[in-house]
């Protein structure tokens, strides 16, 4: 550890399995940490993530709030304490609680220094949103102006926050990125998990790795698959992970057996090897109604040279380019016809239309070039702040 590097303090919502948290540690997992020694204070507990990021050599602090309420007196006193023993040189809020912590904790830090938030949300409507997540947002904007940057995901994001208040002085947009050497092409994970599953080698696998919540639109997907398979042979399945995701899942398992994909769908539930289950793909899915700013999973499989169809929500239009399909949101039939289009490709379309995917990937969205922005973002602050300490010597 070098002790001449800036410690920066990562306070982030939580650690629960999703594609802000995994967008953290893949910072985090390449970060030069000879200039910087990275943190992490996670206001709920360590959560999937914590795990690995442990594995980093990277210290964790947790705040034990409860998801769904404020934080009590008592939170607050821990998240001060915890803040005052790091001592860090920057802060970095993390989601939207996260960027609301950082900002809060600043005030009680010994020395005046910089912080920054980090958005990975697009903003289409607040009613769409918890009660208490509409407070925090609305809360974010009127405390905008303070933090020295606002690192938002996607260009989307960034405008739609800036319409309902953000401030639009200090926002600048860096990508999710993926680690394209993680995330590879496999004939033999397209081989195990068809075994695993008990399909024959070709099969082919449309798949939606997303946790189970209204935004994802898991309904819209099973609806669509419903009418792909009115057209298609038997030999089309389709793959399904992600928290709730499972066969425990009422809502999922009435919806799958109502519309006869009993033999057809395949919950997997949360899962920790998505490097291979993403490979073993012909099709990857992002079938959102709203919400997504960088979704990571179609990164993921661009990486693993898989054509994605997307709906356009977010950015994901821009991130796929040429070399997928976007569809409207809450349209199943639109979804069911771009799934038809990219499956009379046949093998040898989609494995070229999946090099083409992979190098875009590669070529905008390397985690390498994406960290090497961060890392120019803290470097910038906190010039800054030693310039403003000079001044006043």
């Amino acid at each position: 550890m070098n002790k001449n590097a800036f410690v920066i303090a990562f306070i982030t919502t939580g650690l629960y399995t999703g594609g802000a948290e995994r967008m953290l540690y893949n910072l985090l997992s390449k970060i030069d940490r000879q200039r910087f020694q990275p943190v992490v204070i996670s206001l709920m507990n360590r959560g999937v993530w914590g795990t690995k990021i442990d594995a980093l050599d990277i210290p964790i602090y947790t705040i034990g709030m409860k998801e769904g309420q404020p934080p009590t007196p008592i939170i607050l006193s821990r998240l001060i304490r915890t803040v005052r023993q790091i001592q860090p040189d920057l802060l970095q809020g993390w989601m939207y609680h996260g960027n609301l912590a950082a900002q809060f904790a600043k005030l009680f830090c010994t020395r005046e220094i910089p912080v920054l938030w980090n958005i990975q949300h697009s903003m289409y409507s607040l009613q769409y949103e918890k009660l208490m997540s509409r407070l925090v947002i609305k809360s974010g904007a009127k405390l905008s102006q303070s933090p020295n940057s606002i690192i938002y995901v996607s260009q989307t994001g960034k405008s739609q926050h800036e319409k309902i208040g953000y401030s639009s002085n200090n926002g600048c947009v860096i990508p999710n990125a993926t680690d394209s050497c993680l995330f590879v092409p496999s004939q033999q994970a397209k081989q195990d998990v068809r075994s695993e599953l008990g399909l024959a080698e070709n099969d082919l696998l449309i798949g939606q790795f997303a946790r189970f919540h209204p935004m994802k639109d898991h309904a819209n997907f099973l609806h669509a698959a419903g009418l792909l398979l009115q057209n298609t042979s038997k030999n089309t399945h389709f793959l399904l992970a992600g928290t709730e995701v499972n066969k425990d899942n009422q809502m999922l398992t009435e919806l799958i057996q109502k519309l006869g994909l009993s033999n057809q769908v395949h919950l997997l539930g949360e899962r920790s090897d998505m490097p291979r289950l993403t490979a073993a793909l012909d099709i990857m899915t992002v079938a959102s109604a709203y919400g997504e700013a960088f979704p990571l999973v179609v990164g993921e499989a661009m990486s693993c040279a898989v054509p994605c169809v997307v709906t356009d929500v977010g950015d994901s239009a821009w991130i796929i380019g040429n070399t997928g399909k976007v569809i409207p949101p809450r349209n199943s039939q639109a979804l069911a016809d771009a799934w038809k289009q990219l499956i009379e490709l046949g093998q040898e379309g989609r494995k070229a239309l999946g090099q083409a995917t992979r190098s875009r990937n590669i070529e905008l969205f390397s985690l390498d070039s994406i960290v090497t922005r961060y890392e120019q973002e803290y470097e910038n602050a906190l010039s800054k702040q030693i310039l403003k300490q000079a001044v006043f010597i």
